[in-house]
């Protein structure tokens, strides 16, 4: 009995170690739930505080947290996310890019040049495609893009 009356007796500084490490790892993470957990772990803290139970300080805790992880963090998340660089990037961005064929284009092997500069080693699972030949990217797999040859040429194509 004895013990569990030091346990109430210093619940707050498990509490404010609760809240600083939620803390921490919400600024590591920038997701929102470890947050909504420091906040819950403030709701407790201040039941502590209050003079509750150290059962009832948990159960507070806990529904604060989840009613803040439930209803609060969707609309955090999204205000966040909202202003996200629509841009394509990585393999993304080179899917579609247009370009020229450098050195023959086989089912094994070939090389070309895109748009954006770079030579990459290609590869065509249609026929073969031959030199001087405008292409489109159409899947890239590794340091591999497989290209399909382009019936419209478009400015994009035009490289030096």
């Amino acid at each position: 009995m004895e013990f569990i009356q030091t346990i109430e007796q210093f619940a707050w500084i498990g509490w404010l170690v609760l809240i600083l490490l939620f803390f921490t790892i919400e600024a590591l993470t920038l997701e929102f739930t470890f947050l909504m957990l420091g906040i819950g772990g403030i709701a407790g803290l201040i039941a502590d505080l209050s003079g509750a139970p150290i059962w009832l300080q948990a159960i507070i805790a806990a529904l604060t947290a989840a009613v803040l992880i439930l209803f609060l963090r969707p609309p955090l998340l999204r205000r966040l996310r909202r202003g996200a660089d629509p841009a394509k990037s990585n393999v993304a961005a080179l899917i579609g890019l247009r370009g020229q064929v450098t050195s023959t284009v086989t089912h094994l092997a070939g090389q070309v040049k895109l748009s954006n500069g770079d030579i990459w080693t290609a590869r065509s699972r249609e026929a073969d495609i031959d030199p001087g030949t405008l292409i489109a990217v159409a899947a890239i797999d590794g340091a591999t893009a497989y290209v399909t040859p382009v019936q419209h040429p478009s400015k994009e194509a035009e490289t030096s």
